[in-house]
């Protein structure tokens, strides 16, 4: 069993920064895949990147990359999402999720799902 927090949401500006971090418990949160997902306002759940269990494959939407970054640090229990660059259309909740299996961008194959930040990004 995985429990996920997720931490670091709020308001900013067109073009400012945020880092989202995904705290998780479980002792063998190491051996998970973890995925950021977002929900715009109106909008379907939307893939934004993933990461794989040790930290050495990561994969992220076209529309954040170059601007957003995952990363984790196993000794923390801890995933992080760096955003750059933030855009008025990244507002949304945004969710990481857990996997005890390879990386994927699909929503459905995640077993565990925190309760979600809020990101606004005003113009």
């Amino acid at each position: 069993q995985v429990q996920l927090v997720e931490s670091g949401g709020g308001l900013v500006q067109a073009g400012g920064s945020l880092r989202l971090s995904c705290a998780a418990s479980g002792r063998t949160f190491s051996s998970y895949s973890v995925g950021w997902f977002r929900r715009p306002p109106g909008k379907e759940r939307e893939f934004v990147a993933t990461i794989s269990w040790r930290g050495g494959t990561t994969s992220h939407a076209d529309s954040v990359k170059g601007r957003f970054t995952i990363s984790r640090d196993n000794a923390k229990n801890t995933v992080y999402l760096q955003m750059n660059s933030l855009k008025p259309e990244d507002t949304a909740v945004y969710y990481c999720a857990a996997r005890a299996s390879h990386i994927t961008d699909d929503a459905r194959l995640y077993d565990y799902w925190g309760q979600g930040t809020q990101v606004t990004v005003s113009s």
